[in-house]
Parts: structure tokens; sequence; C-alpha cells
């Protein structure tokens, strides 16, 4: 990307009225406007421009990026460090076991006290249905009752890295990865993606991948398809976020339980395995009641379910009957890869291989995507700090 297209992105920047991420978190991509979404896409490109051409976009020379993850990742735990990095945010791990949570500390406590030079708060906790999205929450009200009351000299904003409801880094790094792919958000118009349930060796995957991606990807006319076998339905209340969008933006939301329909005609493919919705609140409901045993027999329920749809399985045969036989397929990764990473899986051997470094493109937006967010919530002109940035052309490396 040269200077004059960075140039381009920061007076598209300038049009948009971002004002409502200014000091604000981003917990859910269907809490945000639809300039707000495309000011995120807008700065993550610009950001992702600036480093190419080897300027460096630091906005702060000193604070702190905290990061808790209550369940284990690799991409989504490196791309908030790399994001944090990119601006001149140091970046702090809480581990909750290694901290006074494990004495008893309240939410309210822990937020405030590591909060005192703290920018932005990154948070996963995508295992529990009604419990993630929920602590994030619960941490915002803390830290914003702590700056109030004059202990937090600043807010820091929250980013959600994935809660039981949406994952809206990766979804917005997906929809970026579509933007450019097919060369502009007006090219989508139309187009058919199947958000498609796949086999899995495992259980109990989070519902908030397919659901932030119908949860977004109904905002620009496209044509959303979400395929499961009966049984491994997502919440009904995000299903209506798809459906209102859908008829706002000109697109479709519907459901099937063939995933042969869903590839058929398809321009974007995405197989990725989950646990239902009614299965994840049992298993939430077990764990508050701290029963194990209930657990491991409701694991051996559901490793037995998904055994019956083993066919449920992106292979060359299903990719052959998409648009010209060429769909785009993603991941969110890592996917389960037929005789490479299990036995039987999410997709075929050959299928990933040939997509293997598209699939890495698509996950290098994830970076930037959190870095946009942090950006724009935390600076009150944005558009006229990068072309500060950009005017000053500091290099990265002296």
């Amino acid at each position: 990307m040269d200077k004059v297209r960075i140039e381009e992105l920061v007076k598209e920047l300038g049009r948009l009225d971002a004002r409502g991420l200014y000091h604000e978190d981003f917990l859910l991509t269907w809490e945000k406007t639809d300039d707000e979404i495309a000011a995120v896409f807008t700065v993550a490109e610009a950001l992702r421009g600036l480093r190419e051409q080897g300027i460096s976009p630091r906005v702060f020379d000193s604070g702190l990026g905290i990061s808790i993850f209550r369940d284990n990742s690799t991409r989504t735990r490196f791309s908030f460090a790399s994001a944090c990095n990119l601006l001149g945010l140091e970046v702090q791990d809480l581990d909750e076991g290694k901290s006074q949570v494990a004495h008893g500390e309240t939410v309210r406590e822990t937020a405030n006290m590591v909060s005192f030079m703290a920018d932005v708060i990154g948070i996963r906790d995508d295992m529990y249905i009604g419990k993630g999205n929920a602590y994030m929450r619960e941490v915002s009200r803390a830290v914003l009752e702590g700056h109030r009351d004059g202990v937090l000299e600043q807010r820091p904003t929250l980013v959600n890295l994935q809660c039981d409801i949406d994952h809206p880094t990766q979804a917005m790094a997906d929809m970026l990865h579509l933007i450019n792919h097919f060369g502009g958000i007006e090219n989508l118009q139309g187009r058919k993606i199947a958000m498609s349930w796949a086999y899995s060796p495992s259980y109990g995957k989070p519902l908030s991948v397919p659901q932030g991606v119908i949860g977004l990807m109904t905002r620009f006319g496209m044509e959303v398809v979400l395929a499961h076998p009966k049984g491994y339905e997502v919440m009904p209340e995000v299903e209506a976020v798809a459906e209102r969008n859908a008829r706002a933006s000109g697109g479709s939301f519907m459901r099937t339980h063939s995933m042969d329909e869903a590839f058929e005609g398809a321009d974007i493919v995405y197989p990725k395995s989950w646990a239902s919705f009614s299965a994840m609140e049992k298993r939430t409901d077990l764990y508050a009641k701290s029963d194990f045993d209930g657990i491991k027999a409701l694991e051996k329920e559901l490793l037995a379910e998904n055994a019956k749809h083993k066919d449920w399985e992106c292979t060359e045969k299903r990719m052959a009957t998409t648009h010209n036989g060429s769909a785009l397929y993603m991941h969110c990764l890592p996917a389960d890869i037929t005789g490479v990473s299990c036995k039987q899986g999410e997709v075929g051997d050959t299928v990933f291989d040939r997509y293997r470094v598209p699939l890495y493109k698509e996950a290098s937006y994830k970076p930037y995507v959190i870095a946009a967010m942090i950006f724009l919530a935390r600076l009150r002109h944005p558009a006229d700090k990068l072309r500060e940035i950009l005017n000053r052309a500091q290099p990265r490396q002296g």
C-alpha cells in the first residue's frame, strides 16, 4: 500500500461519524453503527499501510494494555499484544491463578487494581453461556466507577477478544479479508457465504464464531446461510439480529440442515464446529454446581452426538459445487484437518493446504482490527492523528 492510498483512507475516515467509539468499549458488532464499523476497517487498513511503509504509528509513549484470557488462545493473544505494541502500549497479562482473584478478590477490586495506568483491557471469556459478555460488562462498570470516583486517572477501554455471544475481532478480521479478496466492500453485495457446522472429534467449541459471522456479514447485503445438523442451533437472539441486518442491507439470511445446500453456489464457505446452544447452557449449569461427574457424562454424550455427523466435512467434492468450484474457504483456526491434526475432522487435507496462505492472510488482519478499535476509542480526532502520523513519517526502525 502506497502513501497515496493511505491519504485516501484518512479522507474516508474524515467523512465517517465515528464519534460514538471515543472512550467506549467494543463488545458486540451489532451495538455499533455502520459508520463506526466502517471506521474500524478504514483505520485498520491505514495502520497496515503505515507499517508496510515502515512508518511508526505509535500514539502512546507509555501505558498498559491488560489482557485477561480465561480460555486458551494463540492468534488472538498475540494479535492483542501486537496491536498494543504497534500503538506504543506495553502488554501485561493478568493470570488469575497468580492473582488475588484466587483468594476471593472481587471483580470490582481487580478491575481497578490492574487499571491504574491502563488504556485498554482485552478480555476473552467464551466458555459459559450467559457469563462471558456479562463479566466484560461488570469489568466495564467497575472501571467507569473507578474513574468517576477519582481512583483511575482514565477509564480504560474494553475490547471483547471473544465471549459467549460474539467474537468481534475475529468477525471483523474475516470481513476485512473478504473486502480485500473481492476488491472492495461494494463487491460483497449478493455474494453467498455458507457459515456451516462441521464435524470435530472434540466437543464444546464456543458459539461466538458462527454468531459473530452471521451478526456481521448480514450487514453488507450478502446472502448468509447458516447450516447445521438438527440440535446444533445458535442463540435465537443472534439469529434475530442477523434477520434484521439482512432486511436492512438488502441481503438475506436463511437456515438449513443440509451442508450440501449451503455449499451449492457459495462464493465463500466457513465450515466450523461448535456446540449447540442447549449443550452450552447445560455445561454452564453443571460448572456452576461443580458437578464434575455430570460434566464428564455430558462430554461423552456430546462426543457421541458429534460422531453421528462425520459426513459434515468440507471436502473436495463439496467445494466443487460452490460458485465456479472455487469458493473462498475460511476458518478462524486452528482447523481440525482430516488425516493431519485428527483422523477425521472439519476439512479435508487437500482443501486446507490449497487455502493455507489465504487463511494465514485472513488471520493477519486481526492485529490491525484490534489496534483500530483501540485507536478510535482513545483518540478524539482519529483522522487528524492519522494525517499527523503520515506527515511526520517517523521511521519504525531508526
